[in-house]
């Protein structure tokens, strides 16, 4: 073994030809000049498109009359079972549907089950001494007049909550509206600050778009509800209020 090693070493000891020692010497000099562009950093052009750029924003708003109308009704029940607290409460959902159902008009008044809760009570000693439990009808669309009606005929069910929004066809035609808005007041805020700055105007360079809506909800006429008394079958009173639909828009130019 230690004679095969010698020979190896000998050998790679003979001198090159002529021709072999210019094709190595030309393959290193190869290597070395893409080593050396591979490595260099293009440090003068990351300056230069990193110079004269400009961060800024706008954002734009359109203020609209909510649309959408929910009332949510429910009622409770308690018993000594189980069984007995349930019937009770299908049998007050069954009614408030039997008078709701009549009136339903797709987009306009649409009903949907809400919550049904049904759980023990317990005695100081923590043994099961009877049942309470709870369920809900929720009333939603477009047709305030409708929705307010028929909530007023349901006299098994009490009224919750109501609450306040906006359609999607309303949403999207306001946030369509807030967006040219928010666009155009960036255009220009681009090109009144290119000028400040002695530019004659800009290219974009990235931009981002998000909307939101900042409306709130109304706290409905809560007097006129609790008013309503076991035979009543009056209109529930309620009183939408409006939203907000803002866009921003950020983003940063060129100044050129």
């Amino acid at each position: 073994m230690f004679t095969a090693v010698n020979d190896f070493v000998l050998k790679e000891r003979k001198p090159m030809s002529g021709s072999l020692f210019a094709i190595k010497s030309i393959a290193t000099c190869v290597v070395f000049t893409w080593a050396t562009s591979l490595f260099a950093q293009p440090a003068p052009i990351m300056r230069d498109q990193m110079q004269n750029v400009a961060q800024l924003s706008a954002s734009g708003s359109v203020e609209v009359q909510q649309d959408l109308l929910s009332i949510a009704m429910n009622t409770t029940a308690s018993g000594a079972d189980a069984n007995s607290v349930q019937t009770q409460l299908k049998q007050a959902l069954d009614a408030a549907l039997a008078i709701a159902r009549p009136a339903v008009l797709p987009g306009q008044l649409d009903l949907r089950t809400g919550h049904f809760s049904l759980y023990p009570r317990y005695d100081k000693n923590g043994k099961i001494n009877g049942w309470q439990g709870s369920t809900e009808l929720v009333l939603d669309g477009r047709d305030f007049s409708r929705i307010t009606t028929t909530a007023g005929k349901i006299q098994s069910l009490t009224i919750g909550n109501v609450s306040f929004a906006l359609s999607r066809e309303q949403r999207t035609r306001v946030e369509a509206e807030a967006q040219t808005i928010a666009i155009d007041r960036f255009k220009a805020k681009a090109l009144e600050i290119s000028k400040s700055f002695g530019f004659t105007g800009y290219t974009l360079r990235e931009v981002s778009i998000n909307a939101n809506d900042q409306g709130f909800q109304p706290r409905p006429r809560m007097m006129a509800m609790q008013a309503k008394s076991a035979d009543s079958e009056s209109a529930v009173t309620v009183e939408a209020g409006k939203s907000t639909v803002l866009v921003n828009v950020n983003g940063s130019v060129q100044m050129r």
